[in-house]
């Protein structure tokens, strides 16, 4: 159980989580602290919410590593794509290149990779994907 507490994808969602929420600029245009792992039903808009990642070992001969590939979400139902647009750019901002401090890991990097914005079916909600890619090790302990 212990193992599953302290893997990196979790730890470094917990890093991503608290640098957004403390990042002043992405808490002015979200009008708060409207960061989710899991959306409430009732969320007001626009919020982010941390979305998929696929996990990928990355670990060398000598050290232990892991590639992440993570998306986060972006809704918002006003000002058209503008908005969304940027809301994407201060995610991106907020955290490429960040340097995260992590649990029982080390953030070797964490790039942004790719945002686009579409038009939910709803045909009122704009939903802004931001992607990232990150590389953890385990923390070393001497």
């Amino acid at each position: 159980m212990t193992m599953a507490l302290n893997s990196p994808v979790l730890s470094l969602r917990r890093a991503l989580h608290a640098a957004l929420t403390q990042d002043a600029a992405l808490l002015a245009l979200l009008g708060g602290p409207r960061i989710y792992d899991v959306p409430p039903n009732n969320a007001a808009f626009p919020y982010v919410a941390l979305g998929e990642a696929v996990v990928s070992d990355w670990s060398t001969a000598t050290e232990a590593g892991t590639e992440h590939a993570l998306t986060l979400h972006i809704f918002s139902r006003s000002g058209g794509r503008a908005e969304a647009f940027a809301l994407a750019a201060c995610v991106h901002q907020a955290l490429h290149d960040a340097p995260l401090e992590l649990s029982g890991h080390r953030l070797a990097n964490l790039r942004a990779t790719t945002s686009e914005v579409v038009r939910e079916k709803d045909g009122r909600t704009f939903h802004a994907l931001v992607r990232f890619r990150a590389v953890t090790e385990v923390a070393s302990t001497s």
